[in-house]
């Protein structure tokens, strides 16, 4: 039985509809997160990684990138999926404490606060704070507002599949997450939610200067994120 969404992450899951929902979704992001490279010679960490099938491409704009996943399974998978890559390194969460103080350009967190607790997001921005540099960036990203429900996340879905072809297996695909244990669990376990006010706030009391991007990573514009400056 699965009892926590590190268990849920750390086996074959129903979130990606098909292989090409997985490959856009994972090559959009990365298309994003370089734009967001300050320089060549930067210093990345993408916490809560999950697959990252196009890390390659970040790798490729900065001198090292971090994929820090709290997954054994995925973190196994990542340093295969890798291992020609000397830029990529693979870490697990508690790995993130032996890197040395202000040693990161940019730290991105996309997809990750809905699956932490309170304290453990508390933890995870005293760890990011400690490791970036001063005026470097941390982007916290697809962060779900109180009011959006899985209606909404199902339509971003849709309109994300059909511009890039692959609606009908969306279709599909929430039709088998319905009748899978994601939904049982996300009753059961919740996703946290944080109005755009009070993540503000937690930014600013960690130590950061922070405000709300003009769009969130990914498709789904409905949920937001933030950049917090060091």
């Amino acid at each position: 039985m699965v009892s926590s969404w590190r268990d849920f992450w750390d086996r074959d899951n129903p979130i990606y509809v098909n292989d090409r929902h997985k490959a856009r979704h994972y090559a959009g992001l990365a298309r994003e997160i370089v734009a967001l490279v300050p320089h060549p010679g930067a210093v990345v960490l993408d916490h809560g990684s999950g697959e990252a099938l196009s890390a390659d491409r970040i790798a490729g704009a900065c001198r090292r990138l971090y994929l820090c996943d709290a997954s054994p399974r995925q973190r196994l998978a990542l340093a295969q999926r890798f291992a020609a890559c000397p830029a990529i390194t693979v870490l697990a969460p508690d790995d993130l404490a032996a890197l040395p103080a202000a040693s990161l350009d940019l730290v991105v967190a996309n997809s990750l606060a809905q699956y932490l607790t309170g304290p453990e997001l508390d933890a995870c921005l005293r760890d990011w704070r400690r490791l970036l540099k001063p005026g470097a960036c941390l982007i916290l990203a697809d962060v779900i507002p109180p009011h959006l429900g899985a209606v909404a996340d199902a339509t971003a879905l849709l309109a994300f599949a059909r511009r890039d072809g692959f609606l009908w297996a969306a279709l599909l695909g929430l039709a088998r997450t319905c009748l899978s244990d994601y939904r049982a669990l996300r009753r059961r376990l919740g996703l946290a939610r944080y109005d755009e006010a009070g993540m503000l706030a937690r930014l600013r009391e960690a130590g950061f200067a922070a405000e709300r991007m003009p769009r969130n990573l990914g498709h789904n514009q409905g949920r937001m994120g933030f950049v917090a400056r060091a």
